[in-house]
């Protein structure tokens, strides 16, 4: 690696390090997601460094880190979502089933067109959905946080929590079930 190149990056771990590594643990469950993201974001920063100049490098490590903590939650999200599950335990047939398209275990330009098909649409829809209901949801699902947790975190009721992720469900089975089809009729 050339010295002036090599130099830059240790110039932004140095400025940068710091902030960056605050900013991801704000983001992320634990330190050690926190501290693989950052070592990610370095190893991408000198990946780059070496083929092409950045203009502004705070801005870049900061979008690259956003970029990483999306896709950490996307392979979580994928182990812990599941559409069908209706938080009152009646299972409804109607719902889309995407387990079989997003937890397949090959991985193929198709699937992947899939599955980012699918997280761009879910959070286009999670977007349309009262905030309460977002939140909830996404604690709840996506952050994998317990219910007793949200309580404690907002004072709200049980139910109205529970209530508010039921309609987010039936929202998101709702604006999915058209893309669903979709993909399953092709």
């Amino acid at each position: 690696m050339p010295e002036d190149k090599s130099n830059h990056i240790i110039q932004s771990i140095k400025e940068y390090g710091k902030g960056l590594l605050g900013f991801i643990r704000r983001r992320v469950n634990n330190d050690a997601d926190a501290e693989d993201i950052l070592q990610d974001v370095w190893y991408q920063l000198s990946a780059v460094v070496n083929a092409e100049p950045i203009e502004q490098t705070g801005a870049w490590l900061y979008k690259v880190a956003t970029n990483k903590i999306i896709d950490k939650n996307r392979k979580k999200t994928e182990e812990l979502f599941d559409l069908n599950l209706s938080d009152n335990g009646d299972d409804d047939e109607d719902g889309p089933d995407f387990r079989a398209i997003l937890l397949t275990e090959g991985t193929t330009p198709e699937t992947e067109y899939i599955r980012n098909l699918f997280w761009e649409q879910l959070f286009l829809a999670l977007d349309e959905l009262p905030d309460e209901q977002k939140q909830v949801f996404i604690w709840h699902e996506l952050d994998d946080i317990p219910f007793s947790e949200i309580v404690q975190k907002t004072g709200e009721n049980m139910q109205t929590l529970v209530s508010r992720k039921r309609y987010a469900v039936l929202h998101l089975r709702k604006r999915l079930k058209q893309l669903y089809e979709e993909i399953t009729d092709y």
